[in-house]
C-alpha cells in the first residue's frame, strides 16, 4: 500500500481539484464514475498545468 508523503496535502489537493473542475464546468463529486475519461483528464491536466506554471513563477522570482 502506498503511503502519503504529506498527509496534510490531501485536503488542499481536494480543494484545488474542486476549484479547477468548477471552472471547467465538470461536475466533480465524491463518486465520479458517471464522468468521461476526457472530463476527468481535463481536470487533471489543468491541475498539472497550473502547478507547473506556479513552480516556474517561483523559480523566476528567486533569480
Amino acid at each position: 500500500m502506498a503511503r502519503r508523503l504529506v498527509p496534510e496535502a490531501k485536503q488542499g489537493l481536494y480543494k484545488f481539484r474542486t476549484e479547477v473542475a468548477q471552472e471547467l464546468g465538470v461536475p466533480f463529486e465524491e463518486y465520479n464514475g458517471h464522468l468521461t475519461s476526457r472530463q476527468c483528464g481535463s481536470v487533471g491536466g489543468e491541475m498539472v498545468k497550473r502547478m507547473v506554471e506556479s513552480y516556474q513563477r517561483d523559480l523566476a522570482s528567486r533569480e
